[in-house]
């Protein structure tokens, strides 16, 4: 058993196998997460949250280098999470952090840890709210969540994130990808990257007349701003932290950055607590009362909302 008071501490000192340990903690839905969650709660809300999703091979890797490195210019801390396709066997992420972000390794202000899907949908790891309330409270200014790069599902991010970048790179198709609902919905920031390739002018463009097609915004309302950056050679990425900071100020100016975390929280409950009735009734496979209630709805006595019904009245009783 770890000692998760001193883990904490040592955490908040910004000691990397202090945080490590409690993410594992996190990852492994560890027996002491309740312990763990409820110490860093008071530490918690002054990190700064980004998500940036989009298509594989828009350079989502090379953009979140590219951002560390700014942020670090200016003196803040960083935690990523770079969220990667699990291992058939092993479960683990398939890709290492250090082989993407090397640049970084070394920097005792820059916190970076890859994380496996483990099969879960949406381009992020479940234990991710989890991970991120560690970075939080081990002193991160900014957080970056990189997500696997799964594509039209990858909206989950919009949850998770105070502020979610969309990235996109000319001659992928990615015009036609962003038309499809749910990409065009979640982005705060659009990023054109590899602006060096042909047709990136085009894209941006692209990308501008349909952002016009949504939904009308009034006058005080958040336009989305769509930057051009070639991550590679950092080109363009002052201009990405410049629309960062200005959407976290609007958000912040009308309240709706306490909103999102608020709802972000909801969420997060939501989730716990059905996933905690999920193994209640997995509990129940080949118990009696299961077993009644099915045979009743075979018999055409019961069908099966008033059965679940039962099942759910049963089990927040008992």
């Amino acid at each position: 058993m770890q000692d998760v008071s001193s883990l904490v501490a040592q955490a908040r000192e910004g000691r990397p196998r202090a945080v490590a340990r409690l993410i594992s903690l996190v990852e492994g839905a560890s027996p002491q997460l309740r312990e763990v969650m409820a110490a860093l709660a008071p530490l918690t809300g002054n990190a700064y949250v980004v998500g940036l999703t989009g298509s594989p091979g828009v350079g989502k890797s090379t953009s979140t280098s590219a951002l560390v490195t700014a942020y670090r210019k200016q003196g803040r801390r960083v935690g990523v999470l770079a969220v990667d396709p699990s291992s058939p066997f092993s479960g683990g992420a398939l890709l290492g952090d250090r082989v993407r972000m090397s640049d970084h390794a070394s920097d005792p202000g820059v916190y970076i840890r890859s994380m496996a899907t483990r099969g879960h949908l949406g381009g992020l790891a479940w234990a991710a709210p989890q991970a991120i309330r560690v970075l939080d409270a081990a002193g991160c200014d900014v957080i970056l969540v990189e997500t696997v790069g799964v594509g039209q599902s990858e909206v989950e991010i919009a949850s998770q994130a105070d502020t979610s970048v969309v990235l996109l790179a000319p001659g992928m198709g990615d015009g036609i990808q962003a038309a499809k609902a749910g990409i065009l919905e979640i982005g705060d920031v659009y990023v054109v990257n590899k602006a060096d390739r042909d047709g990136a002018d085009a894209t941006a463009r692209e990308l501008n007349h349909m952002l016009g097609l949504g939904e009308a915004r009034g006058p005080g309302d958040w336009r989305p701003p769509i930057v051009k950056t070639v991550a590679a050679r950092a080109e363009g990425v002052d201009e990405v932290v410049e629309a960062l900071e200005k959407h976290r100020a609007w958000m912040e100016e009308r309240g709706v950055l306490a909103e999102r975390r608020t709802a972000r929280a909801a969420r997060e409950v939501e989730t716990i607590a059905v996933t905690a009735l999920r193994e209640r009734i997995g509990d129940l496979h080949g118990d009696r009362r299961l077993g009644a209630l099915a045979e009743r709805i075979v018999a055409g006595e019961l069908d099966p909302y008033r059965a679940a019904d039962e099942l759910v009245a049963g089990l927040t009783q008992g």
